[in-house]
């Protein structure tokens, strides 16, 4: 369209219709600088969103311990891993020196973004320590061995890389300008050939040249463009920051959303569950077992690891005024619980936490009813079984009634990163909207069929095990993906233990069966499939990974936001929609009516044959037209203010549609 208004002002140019030529810059200008407006305005929005503070790594250099960018991180760095700090790239946990006295050096990592794992996981020398997580305890030094594109996180960014494609908006406007110029270039070839036989050579082409632009629908993408860019302020003030104007005629579309569990489903965050079962007449309820356990932490200082700070978070503190710690005994990887010895009541015990099986072996080795204690096992064990089934996790709990008495069992505390508040209320009104909602995780299968059958979603979850892979050498995607894959992954809920590449594959199959697919997510694994989807959704408090490969990024926690998004967006498709109707058919009008007119109205017929005697002052020697015409600034007004009215289709009061709008 561009290019045709460029090519008719240099025709006008070259004929010296400078005051047409300006009028035809001046069209082309105000569209380019209106468009380059909005355009950037919106991308503005979320440039401060993106940046970030640069990554920092305490590094060994020339003897000296540096806090340097860790950008500057290379292979064979020495590296200190401290609580709170960010591993800057895959490292590999160093041993102790030979003859340290030492603690085996260990720290536990939140892995959350790149593996959907909610809990830290503790890891020990010779271990590696991925780019991207992030060091909740402990403090180790480490030699790297990866940075960049060779790091696990690498590898996932490399899966977003790619050409960009083009919108499905912008290739329904290409279609109809290119379909209307088409048209118009037709005609007005025709009108060309039979003016060039009324007028000179000049006049015919410059008049034809006028019409050609003036049915050209100039102010198509301006109109277009300003729609989008009022639905992205609306967005805004619900929470969601629009990168791409054209996703949010992709989310109008929307009719699968594909979603990561951890963090974007779920809280990501650890809560214990009511379901507590006692094993001890001493444990009346949830929040005895919960004092117990406080007894095994030291409840009067920091939280020291994620369990504690689950039970501390939960546990009522004034349960525990007159109990005294009078010995404690950390975490250990070999024993595999804490422990602390207190007085209470003038009676002073011993209360263990750890995994049910590590507390199991403490009370049943040493009691003298080996039956009952057998009992115990395996009442214990299928309680366990039992919540596992459903991808609940359990804590036990055990303590003695004297300091050197036996052990017994007390009860298990169980706990679950449970869904968001308004997930289940989003997922329900996604689906009355014709949106079905698809689970893919990397967690654990039993975790996932517990999260979904919260949430409704239903319980046929697959793990990753019959899903495809990326070719190794090519890291190219199957061929004949949807036709092959398809009818696997479309009637699934959801997917669990996936990797990132699954979850670009998952989204990519879907679109090859013309299935306009969303992708929210908040971790680094999420990023190939966010920015591969349709609708790329980055979750409140996503990695920078995510939030760059996404297409709307959320500023609000839960997912009620993507709703209102959906609503916005269906009734901008409506406005757009309905302006794209009205301009074509206002584009044909125009078109038709002067390619008729010079046709079949040729003013010299009509003009007198004495000139001078009917029309006083009428000079005798101007001849009338010998075909319809309009001077170009007249064409021009009728274009710009037939444009001007479709621009307040903007603010139209549109109703959105309870099912994916298609064109």
């Amino acid at each position: 369209m561009a290019l045709m208004i460029w090519a008719a002002a240099i025709i006008e140019a070259a004929l010296a219709n400078y005051p047409d030529m300006a009028i035809l810059f001046f069209i082309l200008f105000a569209n380019a600088s209106i468009a380059f407006y909005e355009i950037t305005k919106s991308g503005n929005a979320v440039a401060a969103l993106r940046a970030s503070l640069k990554p920092v790594a305490t590094v060994k250099r020339n003897g000296t311990w540096k806090n340097i960018d860790a950008s500057f991180v290379v292979p064979g760095d020495l590296v200190l891993l401290a609580t709170g700090s960010s591993v800057p790239a895959d490292c590999r946990i160093n041993p102790h020196p030979p003859g340290s006295v030492a603690a085996p050096p260990t720290i536990d990592v939140d892995q959350a973004a790149l593996t959907g794992e909610s809990l830290p996981v503790t890891m020990f020398a010779g271990d590696s320590v991925k780019m991207g997580s992030v060091v909740v305890k402990g403090e180790v030094e480490c030699t790297v061995e990866f940075t960049g594109i060779e790091t696990f996180m690498g590898k996932t960014a490399s899966l977003l890389t790619g050409d960009p494609e083009t919108s499905n908006i912008q290739k329904i406007l290409i279609q109809v300008v290119s379909s209307l110029t088409i048209l118009s270039i037709c005609l007005c070839i025709i009108v060309f050939v039979y003016t060039l036989k009324k007028e000179n050579v000049s006049d015919a082409l410059s008049f034809t040249v006028v019409l050609l632009v003036a049915s050209i629908p100039i102010a198509m993408e301006i109109v277009t463009t300003t729609t989008l860019s009022l639905g992205s302020k609306e967005l805004s003030h619900h929470g969601a920051i629009v990168t791409r104007l054209a996703a949010i005629e992709d989310l109008a579309g929307m009719s699968i959303l594909c979603s990561d569990k951890t963090g974007t489903l779920t809280l990501n965050k650890m809560v214990i569950q009511d379901d507590c079962p006692s094993y001890a007449p001493c444990v009346k309820n949830r929040e005895n077992l919960l004092t117990f356990a406080a007894m095994a932490s030291k409840w009067k200082e920091p939280p020291r690891d994620a369990l504690d700070t689950l039970i501390l978070g939960s546990v009522n503190f004034t349960t525990l005024e007159g109990v005294e710690l009078l010995d404690y005994m950390p975490f250990d990887p070999v024993v595999k619980r804490t422990q602390g010895t207190v007085r209470s009541n003038g009676q002073t015990f011993k209360v263990s936490k750890g995994a049910p099986h590590v507390i199991l072996h403490l009370v049943c080795d040493h009691d003298p009813d080996q039956r009952a204690a057998q009992e115990m096992k395996t009442k214990v064990d299928e309680t366990v079984t039992q919540f596992g089934l459903r991808g609940i996790r359990c804590v036990a709990i055990a303590r003695t009634d004297t300091i050197d008495g036996p052990w017994y069992m007390l009860g298990l505390i169980t706990f679950l990163d449970p869904p968001r508040p308004d997930t289940k209320q989003t997922i329900a009104d996604a689906v009355k909207y014709g949106v079905e909602v698809k689970m893919i995780t990397g967690d654990h299968l039993l975790i996932a069929l517990e999260t979904a059958r919260q949430l409704n979603l239903g319980l046929d979850i697959a793990n990753s095990v019959e899903l495809p892979r990326l070719d190794p050498v090519t890291k190219k995607k199957p061929d004949r993906l949807g036709e092959l894959y398809g009818d696997y992954i479309l009637p699934k809920n959801g997917f669990a233990q996936v990797f990132p590449e699954h979850k670009y594959l998952i989204v990519e199959c879907l679109r090859e069966l013309g299935y306009k697919t969303g992708m929210t997510g908040d971790g680094v694994n999420d990023a190939p499939a966010l920015k591969r989807a349709d609708v790329g959704i980055a979750v409140q408090g996503a990695t920078d990974a995510a939030r760059a490969s996404a297409d709307i990024v959320l500023t609000q926690p839960g997912l009620s936001t993507i709703i209102h998004g959906i609503i916005i967006a269906r009734k901008i498709f409506v406005r757009i929609r309905n302006f794209i109707t009205y301009r074509v058919a206002a584009t044909l009008q125009l078109l038709i009516f002067f390619f008729i007119s010079c046709f079949a109205m040729q003013p010299i017929h009509y003009q007198p044959a004495d000139r001078g005697r009917h029309i006083p002052g009428y000079p005798d020697n101007f001849d009338w037209p010998a075909f319809f015409h309009m001077p170009v600034l007249m064409l021009m007004l009728i274009t710009l203010l037939n444009d001007g009215t479709l621009i307040s289709i903007g603010y139209d009061n549109a109703i959105a549609s309870k099912v994916p709008e298609k064109w």
